[in-house]
C-alpha cells in the first residue's frame, strides 16, 4: 500500500500574500514575486505543519486533498 500523499494548492485569486503560510512551512510555501502564495510541490507527505498553514490562512485560500481519492482534507465539511 502506498504512503497518503496530499495535494496541496491555493487560490490565487483569494491569496493577500499575508506569508502566514510561508511563515508556518517554509518547506511547502513561498510567496511569488507577486506576493501570492504558492506551494512548493503539488503533493507533499502529510505534516503538522502544511496542515498549520491551512488552518491560519486569514482568507482560506489554500486547500488540501487526498489525490487518490479526491478527499478533501481541509477545509473540513461543515
Amino acid at each position: 500500500m502506498a504512503a497518503e500523499r496530499w495535494h496541496v494548492r491555493v487560490d490565487r485569486g483569494l491569496c493577500v500574500g499575508s506569508g502566514m503560510c510561508a511563515g508556518s512551512a517554509p518547506g511547502a510555501f513561498a510567496l511569488d514575486a507577486g506576493h501570492r502564495s504558492r506551494p512548493l510541490a503539488e503533493e507533499t507527505d502529510p505534516s503538522e505543519e502544511v496542515l498549520a498553514a491551512a488552518e491560519t490562512c486569514p482568507v482560506e485560500a489554500i486547500t488540501i486533498s487526498r489525490p487518490d481519492t479526491g478527499e478533501t482534507v481541509f477545509p473540513p465539511d461543515e
